[in-house]
């Protein structure tokens, strides 16, 4: 038999907020000690890397980070790949190569440029091909004679003509190797203008367009961009799998031996596309493998993507493929003893010890020199299995000139779709590309449930990124009764997140409750207390039905917030770093959402213990933007959500301080559909005009309804025996 979805429209729950002030659990003027309320993590902080004990742990371990790498760089679901278009032309001759310009459209009207080195003469049979991102300074960047000199004395380069411009020194090497190599240009770098270098790499300031975006027009580092995970990053991971399309089609080219090669901004471009892209079968990602600095500019940062994790288990995930990379004196200096030894461990565990290499170079500054190319071209002689004599010399070839180099010219002008209008066009495209994939998801049969439930839950699942924990303890704090309440004081100790939460149990004194209510609020539990520190009349109602009622302060509420550092409830805090872009703070850190989430589903943990028939959960006051993820997380966990929403959408957040700044919401369904991955358990929602449609099709599609009652104001015998049910 089918049920009929029954959900009617409530009214918010007012719960006589006031300048109350609740029991405490810790001493007067004491503050929790939480981790959390130090300072948070910078990308210069220290990412280990642990290996997991045994193969599976770790392949199931590699599949949530890929997933996050891809949810993370606005990758999930994958965009469709349009015609690229490619042109190739001006071929220049050299000893033993040749050089040919290239440009394509990554997508519809963006254009990604660079040189195309190939082995002189035909192809007797298809080619191995090396896809070289080339970081920062440019394909084109140039050393001084003077600065050449230096290196040359240093051991660090040999030859005064190559050894001037070191990444194109690389693929011409590899091309006399007989590899195809293409060095393409990050945004703002060469030919590459659409997107100006000040924006993609040195983003000083908030630009207005970014505060007066519209509702289908905005810019990258917007809130609309951010809260849809669009960036900088997340583009040039885009166009670094395009250039990969391009190379694996070209006619003398082997798709089945394709490496990727990278120094700097480009060995953390070399990491990302080899975590997702499984085409890749060799990697030299140099100078960003490291426990330490993880990357200091916008376009290797991106909203959750390093979130307890960092670039060695990043890189880790192209495991068991042959890998390899150098330390030097720069933020890798650590790796012989922190990252390398347990990516070794990682590669003896599921493949072959021999498969990864970290050479320590550490007499050298932060490089890709004519050294460290000199491992490189080891590393691909014998994984490209190229059979050349070992070891691969670098020979000196005369430099191209600039009108060899330059792409846009003559008979190919530059594009004039560029600048702030270009960079909008372009998160429109990224924005339609996902908002068709996720339309086309519906719960028509069980097979379009499970993969709705894939693209959905498992990006929410990176953004929350929790569960109920397993094991929780808590300290009893004492107990008092007042008024025939008894009040009982926990402090619940979630030892995997280091957190710790203060809350109080009330109850009937001498009763046996069967059913615990957890109540969340915005400002925590003082918000159900009246000014003389006693339960208002709403708790007290609650009370009255005979059960546990459990309120947490959650992190930034009440006890469990810093008052030296926390700046209110209105603001969370961020890093403190003068660049205007969210992700220096939420690339490594969860947001106050998330870790509200976190100590909600470990709220659930301690009220299990109290060992009632059923745990349900009321959250009012603007809370429903944690209590709706930790309902859909618990599920059956807990028995009964009442949530009401006040309306509120993540959509109308305006800047990432806000506390209900979640990157990624408005992309995978806002607020309503962490209501619909609720189902099919039971369910009350406030504060909606109309049943959002999410919502709707969600449990009419699971045969199930969710349960509702009529609602006028306050908290009325309905609603309290509903909750209070076992």
């Amino acid at each position: 038999m089918r049920f009929t979805l029954a959900i009617v429209v409530v009214l918010t729950i007012a719960s006589g907020i006031s300048l109350a002030q609740a029991p405490t659990v810790l001493p007067e003027s004491m503050v929790a000690e939480d981790v959390r309320l130090g300072p948070k993590k910078t990308l210069n902080g220290h990412f280990p890397f642990k290996v997991p004990g045994n193969p599976a742990q770790w392949y199931g371990r590699a599949d949530q980070l890929r997933r996050r790498v891809l949810v993370a760089t606005g990758l999930w679901p994958m965009p469709d790949k349009p015609p690229l278009k490619a042109v190739v032309f001006d071929k220049t001759q050299r000893k033993g190569f040749t050089v040919e310009k290239v440009y394509f459209q990554s997508l519809p009207g963006h254009y990604v440029t660079g040189l195309l080195f190939r082995p002189d003469g035909p192809a007797e049979n298809p080619r191995p091909a090396v896809l070289s991102p080339h970081g920062h300074g440019g394909r084109m960047q140039e050393y001084s004679d003077a600065e050449v000199e230096a290196q040359i004395a240093q051991g660090a380069e040999h030859f005064t003509k190559s050894g001037k411009r070191p990444k194109l020194a690389r693929c011409a090497q590899l091309a006399r190797m007989g590899c195809v190599c293409f060095i393409f240009d990050m945004l703002g770098y060469a030919d590459s203008q659409q997107i100006s270098r000040e924006v993609a790499h040195r983003h000083a300031t908030v630009r207005p367009e970014e505060r007066n975006g519209s509702a289908d027009r905005w810019v990258f580092y917007s809130p609309q961009a951010d809260l849809r995970l669009q960036s900088i990053m997340g583009l040039q991971t885009w166009n670094a799998i395009r250039a990969l399309d391009f190379l694996a089609a070209l006619p003398d080219v082997d798709p089945e031996r394709l490496a990727v090669t990278g120094g700097s901004g480009g060995g953390t471009q070399s990491i990302l596309l080899g975590a997702i892209d499984d085409r890749i079968k060799v990697s030299f990602p140099n100078g960003m493998v490291s426990t330490s600095m993880q990357g200091g500019c916008y376009c290797e940062n991106c909203n959750l993507l390093r979130i307890d994790t960092g670039n060695v288990e990043l890189a880790a995930l192209f495991a068991p493929r042959p890998q390899a990379m150098t330390a030097a004196d720069d933020w890798t200096r650590d790796m012989m003893k922190d990252g390398y030894p347990q990516l070794s461990w990682l590669y003896a565990m599921i493949g072959n010890q021999a498969d990864v290499y970290c050479r320590p170079m550490l007499h050298f500054k932060h490089n890709y020199n004519y050294v460290t190319r000199a491992t490189m071209y080891q590393w691909m002689n014998r994984h490209l299995k190229l059979g050349l004599d070992d070891p691969v010399i670098e020979q000196d070839y005369e430099p191209l000139t600039t009108a060899e180099t330059t792409i846009w010219s003559g008979k190919h002008p530059a594009p004039t779709n560029v600048g702030i209008e270009h960079e909008k066009s372009v998160c429109k495209w990224f924005d339609d590309q996902a908002t068709k994939k996720l339309a086309k998801l519906t719960h028509e049969n069980e097979k379009a449930r499970q993969d709705f439930n894939h693209t959905y839950a498992g990006a929410w699942q990176v953004v929350f990124d929790q569960s109920i924990p397993d094991k929780i303890t808590f300290d009893d704090e004492g107990q008092q009764t007042n008024d025939g309440i008894q009040i009982q004081k926990r402090l619940v100790h979630d030892e995997a997140r280091q957190s710790k939460i203060p809350l109080l149990v009330l109850s009937k004194a001498g009763s046996k409750p069967k059913a615990t209510v957890i109540w969340t609020t915005d400002s925590g539990k003082a918000a159900l207390f009246a000014k003389n520190g006693k339960p208002n009349t709403t708790l007290r109602q609650l009370i009255d039905h005979d059960v546990f009622v459990v309120l947490p302060d959650l992190l930034d509420q009440g006890e469990l917030k810093n008052t030296t550092d926390a700046t209110g409830d209105s603001v969370q805090r961020t890093v403190e770093d003068k660049r205007p872009y969210s992700a220096f703070t939420f690339g490594y850190n969860r947001t106050l959402v998330a870790e509200r989430c976190a100590d909600l589903l470990a709220t659930v943990a301690f009220a299990r213990t109290l060992e009632t028939e059923s745990v349900n959960l009321l959250s009012t006051d603007g809370s429903s933007t944690w209590a709706a993820p930790a309902a859909a997380i618990a599920g059956p966990a807990i028995a009964r959500a009442a949530i009401d929403t006040n309306g509120f959408r993540f959509e109308q957040v305006e800047r990432y301080q806000d506390v209900n700044f979640v990157p990624g919401a408005v992309k995978y369904g806002d607020l309503p559909m962490l209501l619909a991955l609720r189902a099919p358990n039971a369910l009350t929602i406030m504060g909606e005009k109309d049943i959002p449609p999410s919502v709707a099709k969600a449990y009419e599609s699971t045969d199930k309804s969710a349960i509702s009652v009529k609602q006028t104001g306050g908290l009325n015998p309905p609603l309290a025996q509903w909750l209070s049910k076992p």
